[in-house]
């Protein structure tokens, strides 16, 4: 299998916010950041992220954040991790195998549970790190992110004081899901050709943004991967969705869940249901109407300013409490 190139970043490096250089952008932004690589246990190098306050004062928490399919924790995604960094949280992000810096092949998530161990792995090593020793931990991720987050809670049930499950791809709705026998035909033919990029799809940034000037930003990601998807991945999301789907009512960790209610890249009625069956005593659920997949970046500034305060004030109270 060839792995995909491991590209440096560079001052000249475009961003998001235009081409001024990061440090100087996150010096105008009143925070410290810095970026490196972790090598998981399986050996595997993993390009990490990290959004810390400026401050002389210890963070509020630690929040581990996880990124999208075919997305990367360097463009906008990291829009939210320097918010939150500003308001007092150390953020740590990393891409996943096969996803923006990171090794592996584009796209290619041929076991998803190998992901989830690399995640925590780079989580609880960020934990150990003395100068964040007994801060309260979230995990904090975004649509097969926040499937990502169950399954890293369901493999260390303690290990985190919270969750923020961002439009998650919990379980693929009836819907939505492909009917007999598609899946079947899928996962034979994936046997043999893993790698195959011949999944038919819509174009789903443009059914996640909503704002067009945005969507233009979001275009430009060099990191982000603009083929079909690949055989193997579709059958690892659809076991995965089908199993946790199922487990539902085992999630303990307090969370919340944030979904626009005119998403059609994941279902609402999906984190409906997680709100609905899950056996956390402490969990809420926000439904933001005519919004979109991408909550924190293809909407309005006013829309994002809303869902901004309300992951905030959700943090905030659970930090008060430790």
């Amino acid at each position: 299998m060839q792995e995909q190139e491991i590209p440096p970043t560079s001052s000249d490096e475009i961003h998001y916010w235009g081409d001024l250089p990061e440090q100087e952008y996150y010096k105008q932004q009143g925070i410290r950041a810095g970026h490196s690589f972790y090598t998981s246990p399986r050996g595997l190098k993993l390009f990490t992220r990290s959004w810390l306050p400026n401050t002389s004062k210890p963070p509020r928490a630690l929040l581990c954040m996880v990124h999208g399919y075919g997305n990367d924790c360097s463009w906008t995604f990291q829009s939210t991790a320097i918010f939150l960094a500003q308001n007092g949280f150390a953020c740590f992000s990393l891409d996943m195998e096969g996803h923006g810096r990171s090794q592996g092949l584009k796209a290619y998530v041929p076991n998803i549970d190998l992901v989830v161990h690399d995640c925590l792995s780079y989580f609880n090593a960020i934990k150990r790190d003395p100068q964040f020793t007994g801060l309260p931990s979230f995990l904090y991720g975004e649509s097969m992110g926040g499937a990502m987050c169950l399954l890293i809670h369901f493999q260390s049930p303690t290990a985190f004081d919270g969750a923020i499950l961002v439009a998650p791809m919990c379980r693929i709705a009836d819907e939505i899901k492909p009917r007999w026998p598609i899946p079947e035909v899928l996962t034979i033919v994936a046997k043999f050709l893993p790698t195959l990029a011949i999944v038919p799809t819509g174009d789903l940034l443009r059914e996640s943004v909503k704002v067009k000037e945005k969507l233009k930003v979001a275009e430009m990601n060099p990191m982000r991967y603009r083929g079909k998807p690949r055989l193997g991945t579709v059958v690892e999301l659809i076991r995965t969705t089908d199993c946790l789907g199922n487990r539902l009512r085992d999630v303990r960790v307090p969370f919340l869940v944030l979904h626009g209610s005119a998403d059609v890249v994941t279902d609402p009625n999906v984190s409906r249901a997680l709100y609905e069956e899950a056996a956390s005593e402490d969990k809420t659920i926000k439904i933001y109407d005519g919004m979109l997949h991408s909550l924190l970046f293809g909407e309005t500034d006013e829309n994002i300013a809303m869902i901004r305060r309300d992951i905030v004030n959700w943090l905030s109270n659970r930090c008060s409490t430790k």
